[in-house]
């Protein structure tokens, strides 16, 4: 029997990929491929993914016409990968790798092929991924719905030109650092006003998480939601200014601009 889906990279993001499509019933352990070379990581997905075959390589044999894949390698291993996928006569291939854009992918394969660029961030390994797609010079609108259908399965999906795949990735891509940062920053900082690191980092978490609920629940903008939390001359008014004046919203927006810049570097 072929597989429906074969994943050539079980890192993190492949190995939490398998792992969703399975939960969410988009195929069975049965019909999953996931291709690793690492001898070590292969022994970890087969007890993490009971059924899924892990293999180092993949086996003609059992690919077929309706047969797809997903790359999931370093930006420095994708085109050996979609050489191997091409060889085997896969002709719908989804790429999570950073920077490399779906021309320079087509180039590698012996035919026409429907290649799908995305760029998913690390929340997906829980599930709550935020994805982004854009299809090549052969991808249809069926393209495209299985490619979201995969990503569906550990987040949301959104579909943009291939153009600003770059600024995803600085934006949403790159976004899980740049929050983790801050939460570093607030738990010191209510260690430096005297509290236990164990109640500060709770009082952090819990509350990243209830303010981002409140967006997602209640469609408000953060621009309402800051202004329900600031009361004109208030401790929140104190606090925001001091960001304001050291500059907190012009280090994101060049943050970004930054790691997007990086990404299209990475593509050339």
């Amino acid at each position: 029997m072929a597989f429906t889906l074969i994943i050539v990279g079980g890192g993190h993001m492949g190995g939490a990929l398998a792992e969703g499509l399975i939960k969410a019933t988009w195929c069975t352990a049965s019909e999953l491929c996931v291709v690793e070379s690492s001898l070590d990581q292969r022994g970890a997905l087969e007890v993490r993914l009971p059924g899924v075959s892990i293999l180092s390589a993949i086996d003609p044999n059992e690919v077929d016409t309706k047969t797809g894949a997903v790359l999931c390698v370093k930006p420095d291993h994708a085109e050996n990968a979609a050489r191997s996928v091409g060889a085997t006569g896969v002709t719908r291939v989804l790429s999570i790798v950073a920077g490399m854009s779906t021309a320079r992918l087509e180039a590698v394969f012996p035919g026409p092929v429907a290649v799908i660029r995305s760029m998913p961030n690390m929340p997906v390994l829980a599930g709550k991924g935020a994805s982004a797609i854009a299809g090549g010079s052969n991808v249809t609108s069926e393209d495209l719905n299985w490619a979201q259908s995969i990503l569906g399965a550990v987040g949301v999906v959104v579909r943009v030109p291939e153009r600003n795949l770059d600024v995803v990735t600085g934006l949403s891509g790159s976004m899980p650092a740049y929050l983790y940062l801050v939460i570093e920053a607030l738990i010191e900082a209510g260690v430096h006003q005297g509290l236990s690191r164990e109640v500060s980092r709770e009082l952090v978490v819990a509350t990243f998480e209830g303010s981002a609920a409140l967006l997602s629940e209640t469609g408000k903008s953060p621009e309402e939601l800051r202004a329900q939390v600031t009361s004109p001359g208030g401790t929140t008014a104190a606090g925001l200014r001091v960001l304001e004046n050291h500059a907190v919203r012009a280090a994101f927006l060049d943050a970004v601009a930054a790691a997007a810049e990086r990404s299209r570097q990475l593509g050339r």
